[in-house]
Formats: structure tokens, C-alpha cells, sequence
């Protein structure tokens, strides 16, 4: 079991009212929300390599 599973699930940030941004606005929140999922990558793939050397340590 992750840590992760025992903390209460976080509200979703309510949406952003897109039809008051402009375009360049829009264009730097998706280049925002892009960056944002690049962190999130990488923080899964540096969760899934400890998950493997751990279930690689354990099965030996």
C-alpha cells in the first residue's frame, strides 16, 4: 500500500472560465498545463522504477 492511498482524496480545483482569457492567454495556460503533465511524468516514471527495484529486491 502506497502512503498515498491513506491521505483523503484531494478536491479538483474548479475549471478555469476559459471564455474571459484571451488567446495568447490561452496558448501560455496550455503551455502551463503542459509543463504541469511533463512534472506529473516524471514523478510516475521515478515512482514506477522504486516500485521495481523494491519488488526486484523483495523477490530475491
Amino acid at each position: 500500500m502506497d502512503v498515498d492511498d491513506l491521505e483523503p482524496r484531494k478536491q479538483k480545483p474548479a475549471p478555469k472560465n476559459l471564455d474571459v482569457l484571451s488567446v495568447e492567454a490561452l496558448k501560455e495556460y496550455i503551455g502551463e498545463l503542459e509543463a504541469e503533465i511533463a512534472r506529473v511524468r516524471q514523478a510516475i516514471a521515478g515512482k514506477e522504477k522504486a516500485r521495481a527495484g523494491a519488488e526486484g529486491f523483495f523477490k530475491k
